[in-house]
């Protein structure tokens, strides 16, 4: 170890390590749903999307990573117009693991699964109106930004109001449809975090090849959701086309973590701007 080190070490502030850590847990939840999903394979064989390994010995892995990138993306908000992107993301994550995959071409609608999905959003909607509960609070005592926070309530209280009248009016078109609305959102939610890391007011400071990279990921991402919709069934494309575009947005999904946690490994204020 070098002298260096151990000043280094002790320069680290708590809130540096916390968003370390939790950037590398993001990064890491995408390792763990490829895993769980290869360790099912031998069993279930190459479903037609990741999403199926909702119904294989998978299903642990994919839902619990999935809850745990949510917690990620919500202590990782930050400042700034991310804030109110990865908020809303954090609140899609789940949808994508309480709602079983369906509405995808030549997928059954998950109705067995009905009730199952009633107790997850029932949970998930209380949860989400404590959450909001305690961010409101905060707001009023003046712990947090008003302005900010007012428009994190806002866009996460639509979201959950749109969800509890769906499921109350609707809850065969949730089943059917609900699955592909919450992952298509939360993946385009994290493109355009990613392009507003690149040109937003703080890409100043960074060097041109990660604005750059920011900007591929961002292009990236939305052009593999756009790509996955329009060639999504295998009647026609027989490759599963779900399933290798679902994967290229997650290697994307991890990458922008990977390079979020290089950007701001020394920064003695780390929380995204």
């Amino acid at each position: 170890m070098s002298a260096s080190a151990p000043a280094a070490i002790l320069a680290s502030t708590s809130s540096q390590r916390t968003y370390r850590y939790l950037r590398i847990a993001t990064a890491l939840t995408v390792v763990a749903i490829f895993v769980g999903v290869l360790a099912a394979v031998p069993a279930v064989g190459w479903l037609p999307s990741i999403s199926h390994y909702y119904y294989s010995p998978a299903r642990t892995v994919f839902t619990g990573a999935l809850v745990a990138a949510a917690v990620c993306l919500f202590a990782l908000s930050g400042r700034g117009p991310s804030r109110a992107l990865l908020d809303a993301a954090a609140l899609f994550a789940p949808l994508v693991a309480i709602i079983p995959a369906s509405g995808l071409p030549g997928a059954r609608a998950p109705q067995a699964a009905a009730d199952e999905v009633a107790v997850g959003l029932t949970t998930y909607l209380v949860i989400g109106v404590l959450v909001m509960a305690v961010g409101a609070g905060l707001a009023l005592t003046g712990e947090v930004e008003r302005r900010a926070a007012a428009l994190t309530l806002g866009v996460s209280g639509g979201i959950l109001v749109i969800v509890a009248i769906s499921w109350a009016v609707a809850p065969e078109a949730v089943l059917r449809f609900g699955h592909v609305v919450a992952a298509v959102s939360f993946f385009a939610l994290i493109a355009v975090t990613a392009l507003v890391e690149a040109l937003g007011p703080a890409s100043r400071t960074l060097p041109r090849w990660l604005r750059t990279a920011y900007i591929v990921l961002g292009a990236g991402l939305a052009v593999v959701l756009v790509a996955t919709l329009l060639f999504s069934d295998e009647r026609f494309y027989p490759a599963r086309p779900v399933l290798i575009g679902e994967s290229i947005a997650l290697v994307l999904f991890a990458t922008f973590w990977v390079l979020q946690t290089a950007q701001n490994w020394r920064d003695p204020n780390p929380a995204l701007r």
